[in-house]
């Protein structure tokens, strides 16, 4: 077994993030890192809450945090933020809101950058996820940067997706149009003590009844997180979603889905990196110009790759 993944098992928290370092870096251990890492136990809950810029996202992790901490529960949260145009790294900013929580040893927090990905996710997030849980965290909570339609990324990486909005958010028909409703396992009416909130929750619960089975129909909860209103009915209806998921057919079957499209996503992966790397060995291919036709020059280069057997040697 890995060394890193020995001393994950002992609780080395510090192994715990030089692993999530290792996946979002590339390092060449990386897929025998991950296959020790998933041989190993896993039994937490995973989590995602996304929504726009400014829905309160981060406030309602931090009570989210606290409610799960009291029910003796331990939690790690990846931050997914936006990649820094000058480190690379991610921007901080709404960390502040969990500064409370940096200093027990029953939660890790820890903030990833996009690296450019367009779901609103970093393409290690759904390995990170699974190395928090391998390493005994009973909770694992996903806080997406907030973008739009692009956060549909979130339903491939975490059990359940609670959509947080806010009675000043807009026209939620809008929203629905981009497409990130249709996601939602859970929508959360944050800010719940504005004006307009009784407005906001006729019109989900309509959207709600069109898309309803036999048995789900999607949750709306009310939450106000400078009272701590809400967040215990949250937790609730989080845990039941998860127990839909596991002991009922059509949970399953969404289960089945969610694993089929991330074989999809890492087979793209794998395809564009042989692809990248032929490209790169190669000096033979012509040269990108400002009148150069990227379709023609695309599949060119893909015929190409894919007649000489993938990376050149």
């Amino acid at each position: 077994m890995h060394e890193i993944v020995e001393r994950m098992k002992r609780k080395d928290v510090r192994a715990l993030a030089r692993a999530i370092t290792m996946v979002e870096n590339d390092h060449p251990d990386k897929l025998e890192l991950l296959s020790d890492v998933f041989s190993l136990d896993k039994h937490a809950i995973y989590v995602g809450l996304t929504g726009s810029p400014g829905a309160g996202k981060s406030s309602l992790v931090n009570r989210l945090i606290t409610h799960i901490r009291e029910a003796g529960k331990t939690v790690a949260v990846l931050a997914v933020d936006p990649t820094s145009p000058f480190s690379g790294g991610a921007l901080l900013g709404d960390r502040v809101r969990m500064n409370q929580h940096f200093t027990d040893d029953g939660v890790y927090i820890r903030s990833m950058a996009t690296r450019g990905s367009l779901g609103g996710l970093s393409r290690a997030t759904k390995d990170a996820i699974r190395i928090c849980d391998a390493y005994g965290f009973d909770v694992v909570i996903v806080e997406t940067v907030g973008v739009g339609q692009s956060e549909l990324d979130i339903m491939k990486v975490v059990d359940t997706t609670a959509v947080i909005l806010t009675p000043n958010s807009g026209d939620v028909l809008q929203i629905f149009k981009a497409g990130i409703m249709e996601i939602a396992d859970l929508f959360v009416i944050n800010k719940a003590d504005l004006h307009g909130v009784g407005k906001l929750k006729a019109l989900l619960r309509e959207l709600v009844m069109m898309s309803a089975t036999e048995d789900h129909m999607t949750p709306i909860i009310k939450t106000i997180t400078t009272e701590n209103k809400g967040t215990e009915e949250l937790w609730e209806k989080i845990n039941e979603h998860h127990d839909y998921l596991y002991t009922t057919q059509s949970g399953k079957k969404q289960r089945a889905k969610q694993l089929e499209l991330e074989v999809y996503e890492l087979i793209r992966e794998e395809i564009w990196r042989d692809v990248k790397t032929f490209i790169e060995k190669r000096d033979d291919l012509p040269a990108i110009e400002a009148n150069t036709d990227p379709y023609q020059l695309a599949k060119d280069v893909f015929v190409k790759w894919k007649k000489e057997g993938g990376i050149a040697e």
